[in-house]
């Protein structure tokens, strides 16, 4: 078994740890009515964007979600939160060097003996979270449960249905499509995000993502008989029977949208194997971006 799957097959585990630690973070994590920035690269940019969008939704404040390397300088937050699984890539720790004595920083990271331990002000420890694998899974999806949670949206349905995406056979045929498109609406968008990019590392797939209403407005126009479209949370009415009138093939998600993710997660690994490729050496790939000076 590779380490992307001994990862992936673990969450369920570590989702439990990280609700029930949510609690002694409160300091660090941002509070009712702060306005907050959330950042990271990569995977941890599109969890990001899933926590910007949860917290907003929850009425906690005016949250945004940026690329570390895209972060504007000239507007205010009362807190800038920063995703890291490694706690070195190069982005994240400029970031941090320059708000350094000008905006309270909180990063919830894996490896608490690297620079982002002095770079930020606050810092969250996920360590049962860390992977070995370049392919990031059960980190980023921990690191989102104990933000749901501290925004009070966890709850242990998540948990059975992470374990139940796990336990469940794939549909049949789906690691022969082709292209692989995912959708969705408000916080999932960022997972629809994150499913693609999985897909890209791991299978070397043709993958899109889309907020599922865009997807209308010209992206439909390349889904063919080879294509999949997996809807994270509630579709649009209409979009399932518009996708499956090109012939292409429809997937709506049943269960809590990061548990989809899980599915997809097992699909990325599938599909590499029905490949020939190894998902724990992806192309081009490290498991931190340290940019040279």
């Amino acid at each position: 078994m590779t380490h992307v799957e001994n990862e992936l097959n673990s969450q369920p585990e570590c989702w439990t740890r990280a609700a029930e630690q949510a609690g002694r973070h409160r300091g660090a994590l941002p509070e009712p009515g702060e306005r907050v920035a959330v950042v990271g690269c990569g995977t941890s940019y599109f969890m990001a964007q899933a926590v910007a969008a949860l917290r907003e939704g929850a009425g906690q404040g005016e949250t945004d979600a940026f690329a570390a390397s895209e972060f504007p300088y000239g507007r205010s937050y009362d807190r800038v939160l920063a995703l890291t699984r490694s706690g070195t890539t190069t982005e994240v720790l400029e970031l941090l060097g320059r708000l350094s004595g000008r905006t309270r920083t909180t990063a919830v990271t894996a490896d608490p003996g690297t620079p982002v331990r002095s770079a930020a002000d606050d810092l969250v420890v996920l360590d049962f979270a860390d992977e070995r694998s370049v392919v990031q899974t059960r980190f980023a999806t921990t690191a989102l449960t104990l933000l749901r949670a501290h925004l009070g949206l966890h709850t242990d349905t998540v948990v059975a249905d992470a374990r139940a995406a796990l336990a469940a056979p794939l549909p049949e045929g789906l690691v022969d499509c082709t292209q692989f498109t995912f959708l969705g609406r408000g916080w999932t968008v960022g997972l629809a995000h994150e499913a693609g990019l999985k897909m890209r590392e791991a299978s070397l797939s043709w993958t899109e993502a889309y907020p599922a209403m865009e997807y209308r407005h010209g992206p439909i126009s390349v889904t063919t008989a080879g294509t999949a479209t997996w809807m994270l949370g509630t579709a649009p009415d209409g979009l399932a029977e518009q996708v499956r009138a090109t012939g292409g093939r429809w997937l709506q998600g049943a269960l809590d949208p990061l548990a989809e993710l899980v599915r997809i997660q097992r699909l990325a690994v599938a599909v590499a194997a029905a490949r020939g490729l190894d998902p724990d050496r992806p192309r081009h790939l490290t498991r931190s971006v340290i940019l040279a000076p």
